[in-house]
């Protein structure tokens, strides 16, 4: 890589940017930490990212931006027009930083989206980086916009954009469902999971941080959209099992017919939860391994094992 390049990162104090940063520190990488509101002297504040901020000065000396921060998925929304929410921190904000980026002289500009650009679920073959993209929530539209937008800016050897969409990532202080499934799967209660056969992907935060690295440098990388996963998929059973071994336990699965579990989980009103736990999500990162030379070095057990 030569001389060190100095990071900026926004969002670092969440999970993947978490993860990131102590990477970064274990490479002797330089990095400045980017939150909305500075709480001690490492941080750097760049202000609520749905209004106009002036950040022209906030990327001085600064050779890649890593652009973490985003409106993700609300669970109680109030708006009356999520979209237009979403895009102003989504795509609006996006691409107000990737213009300051550029004017100050950044050279990589990598943008976290997400496999939702691609669709919600796979069902002939896993999705491609280079698939057509088939956004349907406003979340995964605003990503797709910005992508879009981004891509637009891209200038090959003087302002670089690259994007990386991850499927669901998982790690050490992972919030959320999986935390759930976690914990569930750790007290060895008789679960009714035994005969689900789905195939989703997943990403180990180590493996998506070690990506991410590789794209602020690779000549490759530039003007691309990557996917990227731990390149194994799991089955809700086989997720569930791996979970509970991880944590000492043995998985307790009873075979229940999955149409019984659908038509109990509509009859409740939880038809949503389920299509997700049942649903097949997968991804094909040959385009990743072939143009960068990456592989992912994580997988579930020695994740929660580092």
């Amino acid at each position: 890589m030569g001389e060190p390049m100095t990071f900026f990162i926004t969002g670092s104090n969440g999970f993947v940017g978490t993860h990131l940063c102590q990477e970064l520190s274990n490479r002797n990488i330089p990095f400045k930490k980017g939150v909305r509101r500075a709480a001690d002297p490492s941080e750097v504040s760049y202000g609520d990212l749905s209004t106009e901020g002036n950040w022209d000065q906030l990327f001085r000396g600064i050779d890649v931006v890593v652009h973490l921060a985003a409106r993700v998925h609300v669970m109680n929304e109030t708006s009356s027009d999520p979209l237009e929410e979403f895009r102003k921190t989504n795509v609006a904000a996006s691409v107000r930083l990737a213009e300051a980026a550029r004017a100050s002289g950044v050279k990589r500009f990598i943008f976290l989206s997400s496999i939702k650009v691609n669709g919600e679920e796979t069902h002939a073959r896993p999705f491609r980086a280079d698939d057509e993209p088939n956004a349907s929530d406003p979340y995964g539209i605003s990503k797709r916009e910005a992508e879009d937008a981004l891509l637009s800016l891209h200038e090959p050897g003087a302002f670089e954009v690259v994007v990386i969409r991850p499927p669901l990532i998982y790690g050490p202080g992972v919030k959320a469902n999986f935390q759930s499934l976690m914990r569930l799967s750790g007290k060895s209660l008789p679960l009714p999971f035994g005969s689900v056969e789905n195939r989703r992907s997943m990403v180990s935060v180590f493996n998506l941080v070690d990506l991410i690295i590789l794209c602020s440098h690779h000549p490759s990388a530039g003007g691309n959209v990557f996917l990227v996963s731990d390149d194994h998929d799991f089955s809700l059973r086989s997720l569930i099992t791996q979970m509970a071994e991880v944590q000492g336990r043995k998985a307790l699965l009873l075979p229940v017919p999955v149409f019984l579990m659908k038509l109990l989980a509509t009859l409740l009103g939880k038809k949503a939860v389920v299509d997700r736990l049942f649903g097949n999500l997968q991804v094909d990162i040959g385009k990743t391994k072939s143009l960068l030379g990456w592989k992912p070095k994580y997988g579930l057990r020695n994740t929660f094992s580092a």
